[in-house]
């Protein structure tokens, strides 16, 4: 739950941003520690409430990638493997699977269709690659950031012949149903909320027509629920490692490409949006299908998102993901973590024991400390905020899991007496004294 004040501060947030947009309905859910804290919704055709779906569109291509990156931990496929090596005879076949992930191929935006694909039946995968030509390299892979639709379509083809199942089941049974998403489906699944677009003059409702994509599932088909997109917003803040290891998910962040070089506030990773807003920087999606558009934001250090749903296309004068940044920001920014009590220590082995406390180099003071099982080295200077992890991997080595020495070894040096003289982080030797050297 979060606090009663920032609960109205959310609802009101979302109830006017469902007058001002005029969308039927508009849902959106806080999540905290891996669980839905609070739903703020507004409207009522239909009602929102948690079990309602929503169509995801984009935010589908995060699971695609998941899907993706789970067969690669397991050998199945590389990510700097051709499209050729999957989908042999393509003519767009020297793209790798990371540039397609990343919206870095080149590829256009669309497939080939003589109609909106969105809103007309899609084609098969052999149509879908029946329409490739080298025509459809709008730009050199990497060159710049281009986003395509068309290459989820191609991935989800590489998932299917790499797994040996269609994209969905294979989906389904190696994301989906392990993490308890039962109401993410291909089709909508009621109760659902119907999609619309609003008459710009007069504020009537056509209803859209709720397509299957075929081929093009892997890029926006799915349905999903406030509830269950919520639980995949933990699972992005925090993966089931039954699922996907945890340093995949740091490596799907991670970016590849920056939609906006000039002012670096958005780019790509590995399926995955990046979004800067302030000092923060969020990872997530934007969905949108005729009828409806979805935002899903992830504060990973948080482990704080949100979440968000209308059944219009597009919100007046405003947008989904407008409104689930100031979401975010207002939680981030309005409630502070209580902080975990101080406990006492386990005490430190005898010869780690030895490696704690003060230690110098070039004039700048350290501390040692161990804790929790590691061994843990921070600027004494109030300036200096960076920690530094350490965790044993033999007598007298150590190895960095955090900050700018993270992989990197620690080496014990001692004297010929066998005492401690100096710490070798990569070649930096940290002594006792500001006037040793090492």
């Amino acid at each position: 739950m979060v606090a009663p004040e920032l609960a109205r501060r959310l609802d009101a947030l979302v109830a006017e941003a469902q007058r001002a947009g005029r969308t039927p309905s508009l849902v959106a859910g806080v999540v905290r520690d891996g669980e839905l804290a609070h739903l703020a919704a507004a409207g009522d055709h239909p009602t929102p409430d948690p079990d309602i779906q929503y169509r995801i569109g984009s935010i589908t291509k995060t699971m695609t990638a998941v899907l993706l990156l789970g067969l690669r931990d397991e050998g199945r496929l590389a990510l700097d493997d051709p499209l050729e090596a999957h989908l042999p005879g393509t003519p767009v076949g020297a793209v790798t699977l990371r540039q397609l992930l990343s919206h870095g191929s080149g590829l256009q935006r669309e497939p080939d269709s003589d109609q909106w694909w969105e809103r007309s039946a899609g084609t098969d995968l052999a149509g879908l690659l029946a329409g490739l030509t080298r025509a459809k390299l709008a730009h050199r892979p990497y060159r710049r950031h281009h986003y395509s639709n068309l290459a989820y379509g191609l991935l989800g083809a590489v998932a299917e012949r790499v797994g040996g199942q269609p994209w969905w089941p294979l989906l389904r049974t190696r994301v989906l149903d392990p993490l308890g998403l039962t109401r993410t489906t291909y089709h909508p699944a009621e109760p659902y909320a119907r999609g619309y677009v609003v008459h710009p003059w007069h504020q009537t409702l056509r209803e859209e027509p709720r397509t299957d994509t075929g081929a093009m599932a892997p890029a926006g088909q799915l349905w999903s629920t406030t509830a269950d997109l919520a639980r995949w917003a933990a699972f992005l803040a925090e993966p089931d490692p039954a699922v996907l290891d945890a340093d995949t998910l740091i490596e799907m962040c991670a970016t590849v490409q920056l939609a906006d070089p000039e002012s670096w506030t958005a780019g790509h990773g590995l399926g995955l949006e990046l979004i800067r807003h302030g000092d923060r920087v969020y990872a997530g999606h934007g969905g949108s299908m005729p009828g409806y558009v979805a935002t899903l934001l992830v504060h990973r250090p948080t482990r704080t998102a949100v979440v968000g749903y209308a059944n219009a296309y597009g919100l007046r004068g405003d947008s989904i993901r407008a409104l689930g940044l100031r979401l975010l920001a207002a939680v981030l920014d309005g409630e502070t973590p209580a902080p975990a009590p101080w406990r006492p220590a386990t005490p430190a082995p005898p010869e780690y024991a030895e490696l704690t406390g003060r230690w110098w180099w070039m004039g700048r003071e350290h501390q040692a400390d161990w804790a929790d099982g590691e061994l843990v080295l921070r600027h004494v200077d109030p300036g200096g905020t960076e920690v530094w992890r350490f965790t044993a991997t033999g007598p007298d080595r150590w190895r960095g899991h955090s900050g700018i020495n993270n992989g990197e070894n620690l080496l014990v040096r001692r004297d010929a007496a066998g005492r401690v003289r100096a710490l070798d982080i990569a070649t930096f030797v940290f002594t006792r004294h500001p006037d040793d050297v090492g």
